[in-house]
C-alpha cells in the first residue's frame, strides 16, 4: 500500500468512528426526548392512551416530535462544535492552504442544464462564473457546457443566439459548449446523463450548477484541488448561501438561510461526514465513479413508484457511497450562492414537484440492496419534509374528534380499546400540557436564537446589521414562519396525496420576478381559507379553550391569499432592506468581483425585441446561417411532406399559424430555414412577413 493510500485508509476508519459515535448520541437524544414527551402527551390526554383514538394520537405525535427534534439536536450539534473552534474532522482540515495551492489542477467541466428558463439572466451568470475563474489564472483547465432541454423553439432559439455572441465576446470558442436533447428523457438527471455518454471522458470532474447557480473561481479551483488530494471522494458539495432576495419572501429565505444555515449546517456535515447528501448543483463529482456506477434504473413498482426517478441527487450520493466513495458536505468552502423563489406560490409549485420526486424515494430506501444507513436515513428525512404535514393534519383531525367526543358525548368509562376490570375515570392535567407545548415550541425556535448567541460569541452581528437589528430580524422571521407553517402543512399535504394518486405533473422554468395578484392568491389559497375558518368555527361550537388552541392553525390559513400577495411585493422587501432589517452580509460588505459582475450584467437592458426569437432566426442572416449550421437535414425522411407544408404555410399564414412541435421541427430542419428566409424575405410588403420586416428599420435588421 502506497503513503498516500495508507494515510486515506487511515482517514477514513477515523471519520467512520467518529460519526457512528456521533450518529448513536443524536438517535439517543432523539429517541429518549420523543419518549419523555409521548409520556408527558398519555398523561395529558383524559384517558391516558385507554383509547384507540388516543394511541393514534400518540402515535403521530412521536413520529413528529422526533422529526422536530433531529432538526434541533442537529442545530446543537453545529453551535457546539463551532463554540470548540469547528470540526477537526472536516475534509477541509486535513490540507493546508499552502498544500492545496501546490495541487495541479485536473481538466473539469462546468455544466449548466437549463429548461425555459430567463435566457440573457441565466447566461449572464454563467458569464460571471466564467470570467472569475479566468481571473485565478486557470481557465485553460475548464470547458463550459450548456446543456438544454427547453422545447419552446422561442426559447432555444434565443439559448443558440445567446451562446453564440457570449462564447464570441469571452473569446471562449472551443471552451463554451451549447448542447439541447431533441427528445427530454428522465428530467435533469437525463440531461446530465446525455452529456456524459458523449463528452463524459473529455474531463475527471464536473462542477454541476443550477440556473441561478454562482460559484467564485477560488471556490472551483478550491475544489478541484481538493478532489485531486482526496481520491476516495466522489462528490463534494458545498452549502450555498441563497442571495439577491428582492420580495419580501425571497429576503426572509435568505436571511434564514444566510444566518441560520451556519448552525444547521455544521451539524450536518458533523453527523454526515463521507456519508453526506448531493443537493444537485454547487457540487463537484468525480466522473468516472460516477458514470460508472451513478445510472440511475426505472423503478419497477407501480404508480409513482415506477418510471424515470424525478429526484435525482440523493439516489446518486447513496450509489456513490455503496460503490465505496465517500460524499461529503463541506462548509468551509464559501462563495457558493444560488437564489430564492421570489413568492409564496412560486415555492409551493416547486414543492409540489419535489414532493413526487422524495415520495419516490420510499421505494429506493427500502428495496435497494446495499445502501449506507446514513444515506437511507437521508432519504427518510427528505420523505419527511413532505409526509410531516399530512401526519400533523391527522394529528389535528384526531386532536378535533376526541375534543367532539369529550364534549358530545357522555363520559365513557369502560371505552373503546379498555381491557382492565375497572371503570377508566378521565383525567386533565393543563399544566402538563403546558410543559408539553413549551418544549415543543423550545424544539421549533430555541436554535434560532442559539444562532444569535452564536452570531456575539464568534463577533459577525454587525455583518447583519449589529445586535439589535439582528435580534429584530429573526424575530420577523418567526412571526411569518408562524403564519406559513399551517400554509405550507395544507399544501404539502394535497401534493402528497396527489403523488401517491400518481397524478401528472407539470416542469417549467422558475419564475424569478412576477408579484403575485390577488386574483391568483384566492384562487390557489381559498380551500385553506375555507378550511381554517370551518375548522376554527367547529371548535368554537365545541369549546372556548378548544377554539383558543385552533387558532394558531386557524389564523394563518384564513389569512393565507393577504400573506402570500403581500410577501411577493418587493416594495416592502425594500423598506426592510433600506432599514437593515433581514440584511445579509453579501449585500453590507463590498461586493466580490463574481456577484458584482453577475447584478451588473443581468441588470443590463436585453430589451422585449420587435421580432420574436423564431422571427429572427428567420429574417436576420447572421442568426439564420447560425441556426442552420447548428439544425439538420430532416428532408430526406418520411415526414419531408409535413415539413414542406409547414414551410409554405408559415410563409403563407405566419408563425402563430403552426403549433409549438411544428415550429421547433421546422426550427431543427436546415433546408426549412433556408428557404424560410429566402421566401420571407422576398414576402410582399403587406404580408405577415413583410410587416415583421417593417417593425424594425430595413438597414437594421438586414446588418450582417
Amino acid at each position: 500500500m502506497t503513503e498516500v493510500a495508507g494515510a486515506q485508509a487511515a482517514h477514513r476508519y477515523r471519520w467512520r468512528r467518529v460519526a457512528i459515535v456521533r450518529r448513536s448520541l443524536l438517535i439517543l437524544f432523539v429517541l429518549g426526548q420523543t419518549t419523555v414527551a409521548c409520556y408527558y402527551l398519555l398523561w395529558v390526554l383524559p384517558y391516558h392512551g385507554g383509547t384507540w383514538l388516543e394511541l393514534g394520537m400518540v402515535a403521530l405525535f412521536a413520529v413528529l416530535y422526533a422529526w422536530i427534534a433531529v432538526g434541533f439536536w442537529t442545530a446543537v450539534f453545529g453551535f457546539v462544535l463551532r463554540l470548540l473552534g469547528g470540526d477537526r474532522h472536516a475534509l477541509l482540515r486535513r490540507h493546508n492552504d499552502e498544500a492545496l495551492a501546490a495541487t495541479p489542477l485536473a481538466k473539469t467541466a462546468i455544466l449548466l442544464p437549463i429548461y425555459h428558463e430567463p435566457v440573457h439572466w441565466t447566461l449572464s451568470g454563467l458569464k460571471a462564473v466564467y470570467q472569475d475563474i479566468e481571473r485565478t489564472g486557470n481557465i485553460d483547465q475548464f470547458e463550459f457546457y450548456i446543456l438544454s432541454d427547453s422545447r419552446d423553439p422561442n426559447v432555444w432559439l434565443e439559448e443558440q443566439a445567446a451562446w453564440q455572441a457570449l462564447a464570441k465576446e469571452l473569446g471562449a470558442d472551443g471552451r463554451l459548449f451549447y448542447r439541447r436533447r431533441p427528445v427530454n428523457l428522465n428530467y435533469k438527471s437525463g440531461n446530465v446523463a446525455d452529456f456524459l455518454r458523449r463528452w463524459g471522458r473529455r474531463c475527471k470532474y464536473m462542477v454541476v450548477l443550477d440556473a441561478d447557480s454562482l460559484l467564485s473561481g477560488e471556490t472551483v479551483v478550491r475544489m478541484v484541488r481538493l478532489m485531486e488530494r482526496e481520491p476516495g471522494v466522489g462528490i463534494l458539495q458545498t452549502n450555498p448561501t441563497i442571495i439577491n432576495g428582492q420580495s419580501l419572501f425571497a429576503r426572509l429565505q435568505q436571511f434564514a438561510n444566510r444566518f441560520y444555515s451556519t448552525l444547521f449546517a455544521t451539524g450536518l456535515a458533523a453527523i454526515q461526514m463521507g456519508d453526506a447528501a448531493f443537493w444537485g448543483h454547487n457540487a463537484i463529482l468525480r466522473i468516472e465513479p460516477f458514470m460508472k456506477h451513478c445510472g440511475l434504473p426505472k423503478l419497477p413498482g407501480f404508480g409513482i413508484f415506477g418510471g424515470p426517478i424525478m429526484s435525482h441527487d440523493f439516489v446518486e450520493a447513496a450509489y456513490m457511497g455503496r460503490a465505496g466513495y465517500e460524499v461529503w458536505l463541506e462548509t468551509g468552502l464559501g462563495s457558493s450562492f444560488e437564489e430564492s423563489p421570489p413568492t409564496l406560490a412560486d415555492e409551493l409549485s416547486r414543492d409540489n414537484r419535489w414532493a413526487k420526486g422524495n415520495l419516490q424515494h420510499l421505494w429506493v430506501m427500502l428495496r435497494e440492496p446495499g445502501l449506507r444507513f446514513a444515506h437511507r436515513m437521508a432519504f427518510l428525512n427528505g420523505i419527511m419534509a413532505y409526509v410531516a404535514s399530512p401526519l400533523w393534519l391527522g394529528f389535528l383531525i384526531l386532536t378535533t374528534v376526541e375534543a367532539a367526543r369529550m364534549r358530545l358525548s357522555p363520559i365513557e368509562y369502560f371505552p373503546e380499546g379498555h381491557r382492565g376490570l375497572f371503570p377508566l375515570w378521565p383525567e386533565w392535567r393543563p399544566e402538563w400540557a403546558l410543559g408539553l407545548a413549551l418544549s415543543t415550541l423550545a424544539l421549533l425556535f430555541l436554535p434560532k436564537f442559539l444562532a444569535i448567541v452564536d452570531a456575539v460569541v464568534h463577533r459577525y452581528a454587525r455583518d447583519f446589521g449589529g445586535f439589535l437589528k439582528l435580534f429584530a430580524s429573526v424575530m420577523l422571521e418567526i412571526v411569518i414562519s408562524v403564519l406559513l407553517a399551517p400554509v405550507r402543512m395544507w399544501a404539502h399535504s394535497r401534493y402528497v396525496v396527489a403523488a401517491l394518486l400518481n397524478l401528472s405533473l407539470t416542469w417549467a422554468g422558475q419564475n424569478r420576478t412576477e408579484e403575485t395578484t390577488w386574483r391568483e392568491a384566492l384562487v390557489t389559497q381559498l380551500p385553506g381559507m375555507l378550511l381554517g375558518g370551518l375548522w376554527s368555527a367547529f371548535a368554537w361550537s365545541l369549546d372556548t379553550l378548544f377554539f383558543l388552541w385552533s387558532l394558531p392553525v386557524a389564523i394563518p390559513l384564513l389569512v393565507a391569499a393577504p400573506t402570500a400577495v403581500y410577501l411577493s411585493r418587493t416594495g416592502p422587501g425594500q423598506f426592510l432592506k433600506a432599514r437593515g432589517l433581514l440584511s445579509i452580509p453579501e449585500e453590507r460588505e463590498p461586493p466580490m468581483p463574481l456577484l458584482d459582475d453577475a447584478r451588473r450584467y443581468r441588470a443590463i437592458e436585453n430589451g422585449d425585441p420587435l421580432l420574436s426569437p423564431f422571427e429572427q432566426a428567420v429574417l436576420v442572416p447572421r442568426l439564420n446561417r447560425l441556426h442552420r449550421a447548428l439544425a439538420r437535414d430532416h428532408r430526406r425522411g418520411p415526414r419531408r411532406k409535413e415539413l414542406q407544408a409547414s414551410v409554405a404555410r408559415c410563409l403563407s399564414l405566419g408563425p402563430g399559424s403552426l403549433t409549438r412541435g411544428e415550429l421547433s421541427f421546422l426550427a431543427r430542419d436546415r433546408t426549412s430555414l433556408e428557404e424560410l428566409h429566402i421566401g420571407a424575405w422576398r414576402a410582399p410588403t403587406d404580408s405577415y412577413w413583410g410587416h415583421c420586416i417593417g417593425r424594425k428599420d430595413g438597414a437594421q435588421v438586414s446588418v450582417d
